[in-house]
């Protein structure tokens, strides 16, 4: 077939509405080509695809239409067999066997609060920040690393079994103490991993709701932490385990450690019906099968009236002050107890965020065999952007623009322009490689733990480990959403694997060079407004180059990304200077080998 077509999603001329559109918001789409007749033809998920013919108007077909909350799936029917479906890049090809299109439509009164855009997460595995004062809880069955520069426990016990019992210390008052260091970072949000009274040092296996784990304070603690954090403009949210509890807990006590009648004690327990027993009382529903997880009946009143309801878990610690939740594995929650989820936390507070834990693309995913509606308008803000995450490490250690390109278009196609604005951007986390090790070239196939654990990067490797982390940080603070840092990255901690990747911070070691790398990208994100919605607009995209600006009615800004050894010229009309080194541009720029850059128009 000779016939030429363009649409492109990402272009207003053929889609005027850019991404997921609001209820009955009405779009225009057009479609180009020399062409008879087309018709739209467009499905909403689960159902019959219907037509709609679209006007011939000289070579361009257009068709006006609204929708109702959903999400759909659509392309094109040329009427001679061919349609024009989703090719390369979001980019309209002819086919006969068509890949669809996607459209989501959100609910009218959805929103996202909006102190959340242009800001900065810094994330907290609270054992392992910082420990204040000299003294620790002495508690039965947790070991204390006597030297904070000694490696995690990681290698299975006599019984075969990794116990993560043991811990360095790191307390609230010690995230306290160092506000004015997160401040000097920019960080405008802190992200806690679990916090709540539990057996192990990652407290995912939650002990008591309702009670700060004693090793990390108390809830004053907490308090003091929330105000002195406010008071500098930092929000704090916390990590919501709802999926599961720990098997040695107030729920299930299955060692008898609490002053409680858990479930696995008896079935006249009032927290019985919370768990799924298949042979009571030694099987049962658990986390991936792990024993010491089990799992929470979501459906159960009870428990979302426990969860959820007044004077409940959720409503408890807004009232203390924390600004949202992170919820843990939300892919595994019931798609009513994350709205009963949304509707208490709304309630309480209409400010604050909810960021789910979802690793794939997050407006279409089909978790248990269920699509799952996080960006309609009842679930969630936000979720963390693990696709961003994998699109730029590859990018910067293979110079894979075309992925990134792909990655970036796809999310702005899908989501919801103001959930955009709020995703939180990670590079590394603490279920994932730090970054600065994930960008090397070390070869980590074939290796045991033990032998990735003595990894420590140096010389000419790490030389190229720190340059592959700044083009992805400055990817990372410059493309939409929100950049979330992993506590430690800034300092170049390294760790190829959990819980390597969970050390206690290096202060006596810090990177200063990669210190002050963050602290420059967060100071040049906090002066520009074009950072909280700007829209991204990609210029140059090929062979390890990454180009484009961000715009707003704030202004404007450039970046350009070189990770390989070519070179090109950029032109352009006026001056610009370089916020990274100040060096000022009139009317071109020579991108040499691995160059970096954030530019802004000067007069």
């Amino acid at each position: 077939m000779t016939a030429r077509c363009i649409y492109n999603p990402l272009d207003k001329f053929y889609k005027n509405v850019t991404g997921a559109v609001r209820e009955q918001q009405n779009i225009v789409l057009r479609i180009k080509g020399d062409f008879e007749k087309v018709d739209f033809v467009c499905h909403k998920d689960g159902e019959n695809p219907f037509y709609l013919p679209m006007n011939k108007r000289g070579g361009v077909f257009e068709l006006s239409a609204s929708f109702s909350v959903g999400l759909y799936f659509y392309c094109f029917d040329l009427h001679n067999g061919s349609f024009v479906g989703c090719g390369e890049n979001l980019k309209g090809v002819i086919t006969d066997n068509p890949e669809y299109f996607q459209l989501s439509v959100y609910s009218e009164n959805y929103s996202v609060p909006s102190w959340i855009k242009g800001g900065l997460i810094y994330q907290i595995f609270p054992d392992r920040f910082y420990r204040f004062g000299d003294t620790i809880p002495n508690i039965e069955d947790r070991v204390i690393h006597k030297d904070t520069s000694e490696n995690p426990y990681f290698l299975p016990n006599g019984n075969g079994k990794v116990l993560n019992n043991d811990f360095y210390g790191g307390n609230l008052k010690g995230i306290t103490e160092k506000l004015p260091y997160l401040k000097s970072l920019n960080v405008s949000v802190i992200y806690l991993n679990p916090i709540f009274k539990a057996y192990s040092n990652h407290r995912y296996d939650t002990g008591d709701y309702l009670q700060i784990d004693p090793m990390l304070g108390n809830e004053n603690d907490l308090k003091e932490l929330i105000n002195k954090a406010n008071e500098l403009g930092i929000n704090i949210i916390l990590d919501g385990v709802f999926n599961h509890v720990g098997a040695d807990s107030v729920y299930f006590n299955k060692y008898g450690h609490y002053n409680s009648l858990g479930a696995y004690q008896s079935k006249e327990s009032e927290y019985y019906p919370w768990f799924d027993f298949i042979d009571y009382p030694e099987d049962y529903k658990s986390w991936w099968g792990i024993k010491i997880l089990p799992a929470v009946n979501k459906e159960n009143p009870a428990y979302i009236n426990f969860i959820c309801g007044n004077n409940g878990v959720l409503e408890h610690y807004l009232k203390l002050g924390v600004k949202g939740y992170r919820l843990d594995v939300v892919d595994e929650l019931p798609q009513d107890f994350v709205r009963h989820l949304r509707q208490t936390i709304k309630s309480n507070d209409k400010n604050a965020i909810i960021i789910g834990e979802v690793w794939e693309d997050a407006s279409n995913k089909i978790s248990y065999s269920k699509r799952r509606e996080y960006f309609l308008g009842k679930e969630l803000d936000s979720v963390m952007n693990y696709p961003l995450k994998n699109a730029i490490i590859g990018f910067v250690k293979t110079g894979d623009s075309l992925l990134l390109s792909r990655t970036v278009n796809t999310l702005i196609d899908h989501y919801p322009k103001f959930v955009l604005d709020a995703l939180m951007n990670v590079l590394s986390t603490h279920d994932t490689a730090r970054i600065l090790s994930a960008v090397s070239d070390v070869d980590i196939s074939g290796k045991t733990k033990t032998q990735l654990a003595e990894i420590i990067l140096t010389g000419k490797e790490k030389e190229t480990a720190i340059f592959r982390l700044k083009a992805a940080t400055l990817l990372q603070y410059t493309l939409f959403g929100v950049p979330s840092v992993y506590y430690g990255d800034e300092a170049g901690m390294q760790g190829f694997f959990d819980p390597i990747n969970r050390k206690y911070f290096a202060w006596d070691n810090i990177e200063q060079d990669i210190l002050s790398w963050y602290k420059l990208l967060g100071k040049i994100r906090s002066e520009n407004q074009v950072f909280k919605n700007g829209v991204l607009k990609e210029l140059y995209c090929a062979n390890g180059f990454y180009v484009f600006t961000r715009k707003n009615h704030y202004g404007e800004i450039l970046t350009v990304v070189n990770v390989k050894n070519k070179k090109f010229e950029l032109t352009f009309k006026g001056k610009l200077v370089n916020l990274l080194d100040n060096c000022i541009y009139d009317g071109k720029i020579a991108v040499e080998k691995q160059f970096l850059g954030i530019f802004k128009k000067i007069d």
